[in-house]
Formats: C-alpha cells, structure tokens, sequence
C-alpha cells in the first residue's frame, strides 16, 4: 500500500520512529463488536481497570521512553504488570489517567537491522518540543512484527545464525579467536569471562560461539558472558535444560520487546482512540503486525480484525463542531481547549479527568506533542465529545447515567471511521464500503516561461492565497489538492489571467498522462493503419 509523495504542510509528532495513539478503553458493549493507530508514530493505548472506588484508572500508553532491560526475566515482568491494567470499567464519571511514555527502537539482531531515515524539518519540531534523542536511541525499546519474529524463528531453527552488520561480524571474529586461543589451554570446568556485552549482542555472541565451538558452554552474569569448558555429553544436557539463557522462547521473547504489549491490546479487545489516526494505524499495521499488504481493502480488514472499536476524535469534532457553533480547531490541543472552556455547555457536568500521582508534571504544565500528553488530551476529547452527545441526545428528558459503556454507546454512529486529509472520500469505513466522496475537485496548474520549477516553489506561489498539498504530474504539469471548495473558486478566480500560470479543473480523460499517451499511441496506430490501407488499395485501382 503506497500514496505519492506530496509538499505540503505536515508537521511531524513526536514519538520516536513511531507515532502515537492515545486510547481510552473500557469495557466491552454488550453483544457482538463489530467495529474497529496517523498521525504518529506510537501506539498509545489508555486502559480502564476496575476499582471498587467510583473512579476509573485510566491508563494512557504513549512510545516515548521507558528503561526496559533486554533481559528474559525483566521481560517477563513487563507482560505480567501489563496484564494487571486488562480489567473491567465500573460505571463512574471520574477517571484518572496515567500517561506513559515510551521511547521505541527497532530490534537490531541477527539478520534483522532496520534503516531509520529523518527528515530535516522533523527533527527541528522535535527539537522544538524537547524530544531526548538519547533516550530513543541508547535506551529505546525494542519492538519488530510478526513477519520479522518468524524470520528471528527459522534462524534459530535451523542452527545456523547469522548476524548482517560488519561491526557485529568484527567483534565476533574478535570473540572467537580469544575464545578459541583459550580453549586450547583450558581444562573442562574452566572458565572465562567476556565483559563489555550489551544489547543484543549478549545472544548474538552466545549462539555464535556454541555453534562455532561444541566444546563450549556459555551463560550471561552480571552484564557479562560466562565461557566454560564442557564435555560434549555434558553440553547435550545443558542444551535440553529448561534453565538455558539462550532457549527460543527467551530470546523471542526479548526481541519481541514493545510487540508484546501490542498484542496484549490486540488481544483484549478494547476500544482504540486516536485523533486524526490514519497514519498511526498504518505504523502499527506496518511495525507491530505485518508489513502493509498492496491491496487497501486488506489493510482494512486486518486493523479492523486488530483492533473492532476504532474512535477518531477529529472525525467526530469534525462532525459536530458547526452543528455546535464551536470556533474552528486546528489541532487536538485546540479541541481540548475549547471543550473545556465554557463555550461546552456541558463542561461542569462532564466527566471529571485528574492526572495520577507519577504524572502531576502534566497539572500545571502544557506539553503539546509530547506523547503522553497527547494521550491524555485525546481520551479527554473523547469523554468530553461522548458526554456532550449524551446530553444532546436526551434533550430535556432524563440522562442516563455517563458511564463509559453509555458513551461508547453514544459515539456508535462514528465508531471505525477514521478520518482521511484530502482523500477521495473524507472519512475511511473499516468495517466495509467507504461512503461516497464530497471532497473539492483537484486543480491542474500548467506553467509557461518558468524553467525547472518543482513542487516547493508552486506551493509557495499559492501559499498565501490557500493551503494546497501539491503533487507533479508532468514537466510543467501539477496537481493541487485542498480541503475546503471555497479555495478551489478562489484559485480559479485570481489566476484566470495569470501569465505563466494556467488554472483549471482537474479531468481524467483530459488530463491524465496515461490517457494521453494511449490516446497519442492509438491516433499513430490508426494513421499508419489508414496509410497503409490507402497504399493497398492503389495498384488495384490502377
């Protein structure tokens, strides 16, 4: 699944190498679910457990940084803390949220190393923002797909391991040949210790080493490698020892890293809430799950099988927002100011949201784009969308109580629609057919007597008429994209006596290379057809 690149204004979010998403949950609707993380880069899932108080735990999950060792039983304890927040959501109307933060980094291992590639203009908003680059890339989090664990799988299988970085193939060859120069002094039961070892290498040189050496056992200590001598028939049953450091599972279980916590979301079930969250689910799609399928349709249906409750905050205010005579938001900060103003005639009544105790920093102080923030402004946005529905639905009769499966309830008419920047149709259905579309049509720029003009300097020249994304379509073709009808009539207006630029409305079978060079090979292969069908015809008329 790919799009053409665009220029056009898109600021990045911070997050690390993948955005985030920030999901209230609670409990499940009752009867079947049948309803389904853009822009970002986390998963920032906010789970709701069950307390015998009346206030809900809301837990808020963002990829921004968070010390998790590498080591199996520092693993395990992650997966088992993260299975105590799966709990069930009391009818309440106070929540308290705890934000995370967690740093990611791609699992660097074996024949696993990812390419990371940045963008000038992104790390100065995250510069801008305060994002630590030492903690995503000395102590990120380690996370990879299904497709790349099954790949870790068959390496470990079939005994035959490989590591694709020169440095690491370096300090191998440097590991072996110590090792091998002391095991031709050594005594069975001797040992030795390798220090220095970290990250991933602590496996990686262990299975070179038992696979290059049959006479060596080896097991990590304190942040080092333990090397002993063994017999062979005393390695056999080290090997089938369930104790072994370098079993399988252990070593799966550390590259899974961040992976585990995803299916643990996807697995529970729970509603998934995001603001404007397209790209969110396809870096989840892409880094959790499987690399993105080509048809769109397939990825459709597999986030709809991840994930059945999808709520997009900016789908829903964007429904909303005129209906409620709201001034316009650009941004989620800017919706959940206004909801929180007393513009919401629901907002003394709404549900009442305070921040746990390891979070306080968030009372007193903004932190926009900051993922653990953004996580606690968008499951605020959804409460506060949810209740103000609820009110408006009742009317003047009377409310049913605000719980959180009620406002799940109020929100179905927008439930798996996310929405969808300067597409064909405004809004994508993950449970099935996209409605139709009500975007403005596409302009068509063609330019005269200007040379080697691209797609930044177009945009500039439009700029303080409009916003448009801006896309080439051929040597001094180009394509511009808006949002909102009023500017396509504005373009058109002030430039339909421009000089060097003509404006008009985009048509396929106008426009469209394509059509065009089917058109102009058609036209040459009739020419030549009716050339060829005259000079046939000539001698015998003759």
């Amino acid at each position: 699944m790919s799009s053409s690149p665009a220029y056009g204004p898109a600021p990045p979010r911070a997050g690390g190498p993948a955005s985030s998403i920030r999901r209230p949950s609670g409990t499940r609707r009752p009867g079947p679910t049948s309803v389904s993380s853009r822009r970002v880069r986390s998963v920032c899932p906010c789970l709701l457990a069950e307390k015998e108080i009346p206030t809900s735990k809301w837990k808020g999950l963002s990829l921004k940084p968070v010390d998790v060792r590498l080591w199996p039983h520092e693993r395990s304890a992650v997966v088992l803390e993260s299975r105590r927040y799966l709990l069930a959501l009391r009818t309440c109307t106070r929540y308290e949220a705890h934000s995370y933060n967690f740093f990611l980094f791609p699992t660097t291992f074996g024949i696993l190393d990812s390419q990371i590639s940045f963008q000038a203009s992104s790390i100065e908003f995250l510069n801008r923002y305060g994002f630590d680059y030492n903690k995503f890339l000395k102590n990120g989090v380690p996370y990879l797909n299904e497709e790349q664990e099954e790949r870790i799988q068959q390496a470990l299988l079939s005994g035959n391991w490989k590591v694709r970085r020169t440095v690491d193939r370096d300090q191998l060859k440097a590991v072996i040949g110590e090792v091998t120069r002391w095991l031709a002094l050594a005594q069975d039961g001797d040992r030795m210790t390798l220090r220095g070892v970290t990250g991933f290498q602590v496996f990686n040189i262990q299975l070179v080493l038992r696979q290059a050496l049959p006479d060596v056992w080896t097991f990590p200590k304190d942040r080092e490698i333990v090397v002993q001598k063994v017999s062979r028939e005393h390695r056999w049953c080290l090997e089938n020892s369930p104790q072994d450091p370098c079993r399988k599972e252990s070593i799966l279980l550390s590259a899974r890293g961040f992976s585990v916590l995803f299916r643990m979301l996807a697995e529970a079930r729970k509603p998934l809430v995001g603001h404007n969250m397209l790209m969110d689910l396809l870096f989840l799609h892409e880094k959790f799950y499987r690399p993105l399928p080509e048809s769109y349709e397939q990825f459709k249906q597999n986030v709809h099988g991840l994930f059945p409750v999808l709520v997009d905050t900016k789908n829903v205010t964007n429904a909303i927002w005129k209906e409620l005579n709201f001034p316009r938001a650009s941004n989620l900060f800017d919706a959940y100011e206004i909801l929180s103003s007393d513009l919401n005639p629901t907002n003394g009544s709404g549900p009442e949201i305070t921040h746990a105790s390891e979070c306080l920093k968030y009372v007193d102080s903004k932190y926009p784009h900051e993922a653990a923030y953004d996580a606690f402004l968008c499951g605020s946005v959804c409460l506060k969308v949810a209740h103000l529905l609820l009110h408006r639905e009742a009317g003047s009769e009377a409310r049913p109580e605000p719980s959180f499966p009620t406002y799940l309830e109020v929100l179905t008419p927008y439930l798996n629609q996310v929405n969808l920047i300067r597409g064909g149709v405004s809004k994508i259905n993950f449970p099935g057919p996209d409605g139709p579309g009500n975007r403005p049509p596409v302009l068509i720029v063609k330019v005269r007597r200007w040379p080697g003009v691209d797609e930044e300097q177009i945009y500039h020249e439009f700029k303080d008429c409009c916003v448009f994304d801006v896309r080439r379509l051929g040597r001094d073709q180009f394509l511009l994209m808006t949002n909102k009808f009023k500017n396509v009539g504005i373009v058109l207006r002030d430039y339909r006596s421009h000089p060097d630029l003509q404006v008009a409305l985009y048509r396929y079978w106008r426009h469209s290379p394509l059509v065009n060079c089917t058109l102009q090979i058609c036209g040459i292969v009739t020419a030549w057809a009716l050339v060829a069908f005259i000079l046939g015809r000539s001698p015998r008329a003759c």
